[in-house]
């Protein structure tokens, strides 16, 4: 029995690299193959990196994760495309507890907090605008609630790729951008610190949908 399972573990582990390099990735740069109407986001494979500069010492990034919400799509009517996206704040990847604590804590005493506090409202971007800005490009434009203010703000948003799954991984439809894009931390009430850490908020953003 020793011998057989040794011998199947073996075949396996021969098996398993040849069945992968025989497997072609399934998305591709390829408007074409996006169908359009209704796509949810892949909770898992979208997120939104923020970034702010440390007092002249280093950039500090966070993550905004396990995002929800839904994309209209009409590849032949690029201006009909509607976003609706849920941020649940309290789901923020940091470097360091510490700094995990600083955001989401309580305010001293009772007081306001120094930036999000411990029961955050979910964040959330409401598109209201989308302009052709060269090849697989775009702006979009939109509101952005965060800390409990609403504010327009506008997105470089650039097609990654799309096609469908194998059929053994659901064979669903995807597709997916990145975008860029800065706000003002201190127009959503979240100014503690400026100017030494900076106002500036870079974001880089990767958002995957599937059908």
């Amino acid at each position: 029995m020793r011998i057989l399972a040794a011998a199947l573990a073996i075949t396996a582990a021969i098996a398993t690299p040849l069945v992968a390099q025989q497997m072609k990735v399934p998305g591709s740069k390829n408007v074409a193959v996006v169908t359009g109407g209704t796509y949810q986001a892949d909770a898992n494979h979208t997120f939104v990196i923020w970034t702010v500069d440390h007092l002249g010492f280093s950039p500090l990034s966070g993550t905004f994760g396990e995002i929800t919400g839904s994309l209209q799509l009409d590849p032949r009517n690029l201006k009909a495309t509607r976003v609706d996206i849920t941020i649940p704040v309290t789901k923020m990847a940091l470097p360091s507890a510490g700094l995990r604590g600083h955001l989401l804590r309580p305010g001293k005493d009772g007081g306001k907090p120094d930036f999000f506090g411990a029961t955050p409202a979910d964040g959330k971007f409401v598109s209201t605008s989308v302009v052709a800005a060269g090849k697989d490009k775009a702006k979009l434009s939109g509101d952005l609630t965060l800390n409990g203010v609403t504010k327009a703000v506008t997105l470089d948003v650039e097609f990654y790729g799309a096609g469908k799954m194998p059929a053994q991984m659901g064979g669903k439809e995807n597709v997916g951008f990145t975008a860029t894009g800065a706000i003002q931390r201190s127009d959503f009430g979240l100014g503690l610190a400026v100017p030494i850490v900076s106002d500036k908020v870079e974001l880089k953003i990767a958002a995957a949908f599937v059908k």
